[in-house]
């Protein structure tokens, strides 16, 4: 059995994770750390490459405790990953997340299943998107518009694969959404976003920002190492069953929470314009 590659979560949407070389272990996911970036950058593929890429290692399956959602998902890591960093043209490609259901999105998408009025009829963005798998189950809970942020150019086609096989009309966003204010949303959602210190250090702070403005934050995550103490309410928490090459074990305790303002927000101003 060969051996597995590092695992880094969050080259998808506002993620900016490399790889290591392959052939190294995979350790737990507290232990995960950042690989510098590659300077020089991926090779651009057109978008009918991109989606003859997905469709080449993907296949249609049920989304295990999310009833009626499917999602083109991966087998294994181990072909995926250096077929990514082949289709791209650079050593240290981002891990493909957009291929796995994650245990933070599992469980946000299986608390607006039951409990849809959080979503339904109001505008909503999902960031750190991955496969759209937390956006479809807003959009299939009624919401009045969907929106799925990631700059991983493989997610963007995912998103746009996955939303319709169910049936759901979603708009994918490619810009990193972290570097302005939040939009003028209903709801933000967010799931598995609090690997690594320097992505937490934008998130949370754009999260807590955009409930300083009025707009319901939920958040999924199964307590990474730079979950913020703080201004996290539960809601509720699952057992999920995920990637077991990624996640170590076959199921992980998953949280929601509601984020809330904290101390020292600054007060509400004008909501930024989503990029295309």
């Amino acid at each position: 059995m060969p051996a597995r590659p590092r695992s880094h979560r969050a080259a998808s949407s506002i993620r900016r994770w490399r790889a290591p070389p392959s052939g190294r272990p995979v350790p737990a996911r507290g232990m995960l750390r950042p690989m510098p970036s590659n300077d020089a950058g991926p090779r651009a593929m057109p978008l009918s490459h991109r989606r003859a890429f997905v469709a080449r290692h993907t296949r249609r399956r049920d989304v295990e405790g999310v009833s009626g959602v499917q999602l083109h998902l991966a087998d294994d890591i181990e072909t995926l990953w250096p077929a990514t960093e082949a289709a791209l043209g650079i050593d240290g490609a981002p891990i493909p997340f957009w291929a796995f259901a994650w245990a933070g999105g599992l469980a946000l998408a299986r608390y607006l299943v039951e409990h849809p009025r959080e979503v339904a009829g109001r505008r909503v963005l999902d960031v750190a998107s991955g496969s759209g798998l937390v956006a479809i189950a807003a959009a299939r809970a009624g919401a009045a518009s969907v929106a799925a942020a990631d700059i991983d150019p493989f997610a963007e086609v995912a998103i746009a694969a996955n939303a319709r096989v169910n049936r759901v009309r979603v708009r994918v966003v490619t810009g990193d959404l972290l570097d302005g204010t939040p939009p003028d949303v209903d709801v933000i959602l967010c799931g598995d976003a609090w690997y690594e210190a320097p992505l937490a250090g934008r998130m949370t702070p754009w999260l807590r920002a955009a409930a300083a403005r009025g707009i319901r934050v939920l958040a999924g995550d199964p307590g990474r190492r730079y979950l913020p103490g703080d201004g996290l309410l539960e809601l509720t928490r699952y057992r999920v069953r995920t990637t077991t090459v990624l996640e170590d074990r076959d199921e992980v305790e998953a949280r929601v929470f509601a984020v809330v303002a904290g101390p020292g927000q600054p007060e509400a101003g004008d909501a930024a314009t989503m990029p295309r």
